[in-house]
């Protein structure tokens, strides 16, 4: 949910952003990660934004990723490669506090080549930055002020003073989730039940890409499900034609068993010569 937020963050205020990142008020449009299709790429956190002379590749992070240079590299060479003439400029976002030293990792080096890219870790960053500009006040209490409480509060005051419903009730919504990375929930219930939230455009986007990653998620878990009953059967029907009916106890066990445990029993079987061998190999 953080990456689709933080994802629906910069392509809605590009311009915030990129004033906050480039030093640049400027509009970029979307680049589908997929146009770099040398090889599969871990998309679920990049955000890939241009102009004309510019490319902003960005990363939003909860927690540090020891393959983040790497991946850097590896995106910057992509994109060098596609769009030869273009700036490109690459931040890490580092959303919630942590001691790891992975989150301060900002170059891939091998012998013979250096990559940098700039990392930001919102923890160290003045709240000030967050505030003057409506996209990126959701970003507010997750900053350098030790007073959350009051980040949040000036936060929904800001909020207020928004005049469109539409963009009012996503940057609401946006504001309590994020708030949950560094404030306990009682503290931001009143917003997380508030029922603009559910109307925002914001939340009906998470909830897309939630169904989206839930139907991938049922796909592969239904693949591994028919893969495990398909071994479970042909297990049986061989262990019936070795040892004659099983009991429903015995039948009952081999029915809980892991696809690897399946496959076990499978070349263990042809050992068998009673059924005492399966209940002993069985426990």
């Amino acid at each position: 949910m953080i990456d689709n937020i933080s994802k629906f963050l910069i392509e809605q205020y590009s311009t915030d952003f990129a004033a906050w990142l480039l030093g640049e008020s400027i509009t970029l449009t979307t680049i589908n990660p997929t146009e770099l299709n040398v090889e599969p790429i871990r998309a679920d956190s990049v955000m890939l934004l241009q102009s004309r002379g510019i490319i902003l590749h960005t990363e939003f992070q909860t927690i540090g990723d020891e393959t983040m240079p790497f991946r850097m590299a590896d995106y910057y060479l992509r994109l060098t490669r596609k769009f030869p003439e273009r700036d490109i400029q690459q931040v890490v976002i580092y959303l919630k506090r942590t001691s790891s030293d992975l989150v301060r990792q900002d170059r891939y080096v091998t012998a013979v080549m250096t990559h940098q890219f700039r990392v930001i870790r919102l923890w160290e960053q003045p709240v000030e930055v967050f505030l003057s500009t409506p996209g990126l006040l959701p970003l507010a209490v997750l900053s350098r002020a030790s007073d959350k409480e009051s980040v949040l509060a000036q936060v929904v005051r800001e909020l207020e003073k928004i005049t469109d419903p539409r963009e009012q009730t996503n940057l609401t919504a946006a504001t309590s989730i994020l708030a949950g990375l560094e404030l306990e929930a009682q503290t931001i219930r009143q917003l997380m039940r508030s029922p603009v939230m559910r109307e925002s455009t914001m939340y009906q986007f998470i909830l897309r890409e939630g169904r989206v990653e839930g139907l991938e998620q049922g796909l592969e878990q239904g693949l591994i499900q028919g893969r495990t009953d398909g071994e479970r059967a042909i297990v049986i029907k061989l262990l019936t034609r070795k040892l004659g009916s099983l009991s429903p106890e015995i039948t009952a066990k081999v029915n809980v068993l892991s696809v690897e445990r399946l496959e076990a029993l499978a070349e263990a079987l042809l050992d068998f010569a009673s059924v005492g061998d399966l209940e002993s190999w069985l426990g």
